[in-house]
């Protein structure tokens, strides 16, 4: 241990793919260290998107506190940055009840934000991208780069008005992160994160982890999730909007408005919810320190025993030489 983790904040995070079983892990962890939760899912952050993001029940809220969820409506801009600064302020309100902070979830992203190592490796988001080729044929490409202008002048100087591409990726930045390019490379390689981070990381065999999110994925559809997002079109949220641009929503919306069958939603959503778990991987595999359970292997009781001396043994180094 160096000296600057010394002076760091101890926290503890569960990391994994989509529907490994982060969520049921997590709370098992919660009531052994007497912690509270920190959701870490861009999609929880909405109200009424509820179904669809598998929200822990109230029951389960009143038992163990969960913060982070649904803190913005469908229509809010809501930022990795904004993340980053709520979550820092949930810790600090943790730590002074003297609880532990229990960050769980599967949007990398926003663990970079909050780690303070953004700028190494800045988002792409399928969906964005595709509305901001929509919007290049609706609007014109210089109407875009006029709006790169206003919200990034520096990027935009350094990108031709005839180049899409480069057009399409700073604005994606901006969209994703609420942020600029230009402020995430000229600030976060800065920035040095307040906080020391264990990783737990879940994985399961990709076959397995596969039956699990078509299983997830039928039981939403049966649970009200169609249901769902009719209502939300009906209360005249657009589906153009990043909240329902997700897996799932997308699809379901198409269903909605009658352009695809029941069927072809749901077979979507679980094609969509798949590519979407291994993108998570691929950023996952990255992150350190981590100690990874494979539930193949491992009965999550096991994983459970063997990680708590892990936890505490790293909850307990703070300001130890």
């Amino acid at each position: 241990m160096n000296k600057m983790q010394l002076n760091k904040i101890p926290v503890i995070a569960i990391i994994g793919p989509t529907a490994v079983g982060k969520t049921k892990f997590s709370l098992e962890l919660a009531r052994k260290l007497n912690a509270e939760v920190i959701s870490v899912d861009s999609r929880q952050v909405y109200r009424y998107l509820d179904v669809g993001t598998d929200k822990v029940s109230l029951e389960i809220r009143r038992e163990i506190l969960h913060h982070l969820i649904d803190v913005a409506d469908p229509d809010q801009v809501y930022s990795a940055a904004d993340f980053a600064y709520q979550a820092t302020d949930a810790i600090d309100r943790i730590r002074k009840r003297d609880r532990v902070p229990l960050l769980i979830g599967g949007t990398p992203f926003y663990y970079k934000a909050l780690c303070g190592t953004l700028s190494e490796d800045l988002p792409k988001d399928p969906a964005v991208r595709k509305m901001l080729e929509e919007e290049i044929e609706i609007r014109g490409l210089a109407e875009l780069h006029n709006e790169l202008t206003a919200l990034d002048p520096s990027a935009a100087a350094k990108i031709h008005p005839n180049d899409p591409v480069r057009t399409m990726r700073a604005l994606e930045i901006y969209r994703i992160t609420g942020k600029p390019a230009t402020w995430w490379y000229e600030n976060q390689a800065k920035m040095s994160s307040p906080f020391d981070v264990f990783y737990i990381g879940l994985i399961r065999d990709r076959s397995n982890l596969y039956k699990n999110i078509a299983a997830r994925v039928r039981e939403q559809f049966s649970n009200g999730y169609p249901e769902e997002v009719e209502w939300l079109l009906a209360q005249g949220y657009s589906p153009s909007l990043p909240a329902l641009q997700g897996f799932g929503y997308r699809e379901l919306v198409q269903y909605v408005k009658g352009c695809c069958s029941y069927e072809e939603a749901l077979e979507g959503d679980i094609r969509s919810t798949k590519a979407f778990s291994r993108r998570q991987m691929t950023w996952f595999k990255h992150f350190e320190p981590a100690l990874w359970y494979d539930f193949d292997k491992y009965e999550m009781s096991e994983a459970m025993e063997d990680v708590m001396p892990h936890c505490i043994r790293h909850l307990e180094q703070e300001g130890k030489e």
